[in-house]
Order: structure tokens, then C-alpha cells, then sequence
């Protein structure tokens, strides 16, 4: 059994072996944050921990644990209390993407879609926000996306899934004002971590031409979640130009959006089922 330091708080990633999750529990260690990091891969986690505890002096473990398990959050939940560990922050990232028309796709690699970005983030929220506002303090940063603002064609589970998560954190964050505890949805648009080659977009209009000019690395948008999380915002979009795309649903009528969507995202070579995992 081991115990969280007494005198650091202590942060659960998940998703942290790679992409955002891997830059943001760098990001926290550097602010002497002890971690607990989640993700599928295990010898990934473990070099990272291995890694983080020797530069900054953390205690860094680990749990491999694949979310999309309908079980994952509560034996997830159940080891972190054997552990004795208290979670001060709550970094809900890990998520994925599919991509082609939604008819022709797999419907279990919808379902699994739904169960970690919706269910498992539900969940561990559920199970860790008590503590957090018996205690009085603590942050939860749920990473949702620029597509929660409007609906996605060619990623229509996908985009409905993160429009979930930024209403539900943005109910969250007014539920528990006042408390010392604050929930954020961190929005970015596309970032450079790899996720377009699993989610089989290397075509996509997203990642080329002039969408080029949102795209942000993934320790920029590490840096800015994490800062925005400190700082109690409810929802925070990484990048200007990012910001100004999550307006064109108040400015264009609503019947025009998925239209003008569906031209951006569309590769012209729909890969049939196929779905892209991080973490």
C-alpha cells in the first residue's frame, strides 16, 4: 500500500502516456504535484513516472486501465482509496475519436466512444468531487474540444460527446461556486499529438490549408488548460483563432452549420469503421 505525501496534493491523469495527458502531468510535476497516471499503456506510464520522480522529486504511480471497460472508473476509484490516496485534482483527458458516416461505422467502437469520453469522465467526476467539497477545495479540468460548440458530421459521436462535456462541467463549475472547488472544460481545437493519424484523418481539411493556422502543440494547450484549471475558469478555448471559430454557431443559422462542417472534415476517402484511440 502506498499513501500520498502529506504535504503535496496529489493529481489524477488519465490519458498519461501520451499526447495532452503526458505534457500536463509534466506540467504538474514541475509544480510538485504528486500524480496518479492512467492510461492503457503501462510500460508508457511507467517510464513517465520513472521520469517525472527522478527530475522533481514526486511520488509518481501509475494504473493501466482501459476506460472504455465499463468497470475501469470504479476499480479505478476503489485503488486510489487502497492506495490512500487523495485526489485533489481530477484531470479527466482521456478520450477518442472515430471518423467516416456514423451508419457505415462499428457500433462497438461507438459505445466504447461513448463510455470514455461520457461515462468513465461521469463517473470518476461522481466519485471524486464528494471528497474534494468535504474538504473544501480542489480542481476537476475535463478536456472537451472546440467541436462541443457545434455538431460534427463525419465525428458525429464524437462531437456530440465533447458538447456533453462542456455542458455538464459547465453546470458543474456553477453547482459548486463558492465551495473552494472549481470544474473546468479546457476546448481545444486540433492539436499536434498524433490523434488525427489514429482517428485516420490525415486527409482531412482539418489538419491542412489554411485550419494549419489553429493548430497548437500539445504543451501549448497542456500549459494553457492546467493555467486556466488554476485559475478557476468554467470553460477556457486554447488559441485566438479557435475562439472566434466557437462563435460561428451564433452567427450562421443553425440548418447552414453541419453543412459547413461536413466540407471541412470531409477527406473525400472515408475510411468504413475505423477509429483512432489516445491513450
Amino acid at each position: 500500500m502506498t499513501t500520498s505525501s502529506p504535504t503535496r496534493p496529489t493529481a489524477l491523469v488519465t490519458g498519461a502516456s501520451s499526447g495532452l495527458g503526458e505534457e500536463m502531468a509534466r506540467l504538474l510535476a514541475q509544480r510538485r504535484i504528486d500524480l496518479l497516471l492512467v492510461a492503457r499503456r503501462e510500460d508508457r506510464l511507467r517510464a513517465l513516472a520513472d521520469e517525472l520522480t527522478a527530475k522533481y522529486g514526486i511520488r509518481a504511480q501509475v494504473m493501466a486501465l482501459d476506460l472504455a471497460d465499463p468497470g475501469a472508473a470504479a476499480e479505478l476509484a476503489r485503488e486510489s482509496e487502497y492506495r490512500q490516496l487523495q485526489i485533489d485534482f481530477l484531470i479527466n483527458n482521456a478520450g477518442f475519436a472515430t471518423y467516416g458516416d456514423f451508419a457505415d461505422s462499428d457500433l462497438g467502437s461507438q459505445l466504447d466512444l461513448l463510455q470514455v469520453n461520457i461515462t468513465a469522465l461521469t463517473e470518476l467526476t461522481h466519485r471524486f468531487l464528494p471528497g474534494m467539497l468535504a474538504r473544501g477545495r480542489g480542481r476537476v479540468l475535463n478536456v472537451a474540444s472546440t467541436a462541443a460548440f457545434m455538431p460534427g458530421p463525419l465525428m458525429a459521436t464524437y462531437s456530440a460527446s465533447k458538447a456533453y462535456v462542456l455542458s455538464f462541467s459547465e453546470a458543474l463549475s456553477e453547482e459548486v461556486r463558492g465551495s473552494g472547488v472549481y470544474v473546468t472544460a479546457l476546448c481545444p481545437g486540433p492539436v499536434e499529438t498524433g490523434f488525427q493519424e489514429r482517428a485516420n484523418l490525415q486527409g482531412s481539411r482539418l489538419f491542412s490549408g489554411p485550419a494549419q493556422l489553429t493548430l497548437l502543440s500539445a504543451p501549448e494547450v497542456a500549459r494553457q488548460g492546467i493555467e486556466a484549471m488554476l485559475r478557476g475558469d468554467a470553460v477556457h478555448v486554447a488559441g485566438g483563432l479557435n475562439k472566434l471559430q466557437t462563435l460561428l454557431p451564433r452567427l450562421l443559422p443553425r440548418s447552414f452549420m453541419p453543412r459547413l462542417i461536413r466540407g471541412i472534415q470531409d477527406t473525400g476517402n472515408l475510411p468504413q469503421g475505423k477509429k483512432g484511440r489516445k491513450a
